[in-house]
């Protein structure tokens, strides 16, 4: 099994990127966040022909939305909402074997980061928490479970392209790290990604529009992630992070990731 996650930053903006990693890569399973499209504008009919006839759609205009192809049937399907907010953030199915996937945007958190001082802030704190109290609560490391998604936090000194620069920047602040490590744990999570890839080596997965030249400056950071449980460590085979395709014609300022299973 190949599975994709991928914040695309408008689906329907990005619908000929989004065919084109699909014809290149062949998934079984594509995540997307950040969909920006209210489910019934969802491009539906662009992914059936290809044979991703499977979809949980999760979406709102122009903010948010997650969305989960798949090649196979689900067994199950749903969504949750965290912060008494229905902002299109968490999906949930069931695949083939009894694996259950989640795949989660984290709020960003604005510019601040003080709670008492940006309400977005808290907001992605408080979104941490809930979601960490109901994998703990809910869920344990026996279950085979797949988290994926744009989570908006990058946890190693070697997931932002500086360490010390970015200490008080929202997304590698000592207080989100905390709490990102306390989510994974709360799910009994193997970092799908960094077990084929060494924590000393270098990896980015977003790169700011507001760079003149991304490639050039390198100024990433690793916000995207696939994590798994202990019954599918074993299984994994492959992780590949694209970057090149940063690089494609208006494209996401976020990379595909991508992990393979064996059966």
């Amino acid at each position: 099994m190949r599975l994709i996650t991928w914040n695309i930053n408008s689906v329907r903006l990005r619908i000929g990127l989004v065919r084109r990693l699909l014809d290149e890569q062949q998934p079984d399973i594509l995540c997307l966040q950040e969909t920006k499209t209210p489910d019934e504008l969802f491009p539906r009919a662009e992914f059936e022909p290809l044979g991703y006839r499977h979809m949980l759609v999760h979406g709102m205009k122009g903010y948010n939305g997650v969305a989960i192809l798949s090649r196979a049937p689900f067994a199950a399907a749903a969504t949750r909402s965290w912060c008494a907010r229905t902002d299109c953030r968490h999906a949930t199915v069931e695949l083939p074997g009894g694996i259950e996937l989640h795949n989660i945007y984290v709020p960003a958190g604005g510019d601040i980061p003080d709670p008492d001082a940006n309400p977005k802030f808290a907001h992605k704190l408080q979104f941490l928490d809930e979601l960490t109290a109901w994998f703990g609560a809910e869920r344990g490391a026996a279950r085979p479970m797949i988290a994926v998604g744009d989570l908006n936090i990058a946890p190693l000194e070697t997931d932002v392209w500086s360490h010390k620069q970015l200490l008080s920047v929202v997304s590698h602040t000592p207080i989100e790290v905390e709490r990102l490590a306390a989510l994974q744990q709360a799910g009994g999570f193997v970092d799908a990604v960094r077990h084929f890839v060494p924590a000393e080596q270098r990896l980015y997965t977003w790169w700011s529009y507001r760079a003149r030249d991304w490639a050039a400056s390198d100024r990433g950071r690793r916000l995207d992630h696939i994590w798994v449980t202990p019954p599918l460590a074993g299984k994994l085979t492959a992780a590949q992070v694209h970057r090149d395709i940063r690089g494609w014609k208006q494209a996401s300022d976020h990379v595909p990731v991508m992990i393979d299973f064996s059966s």
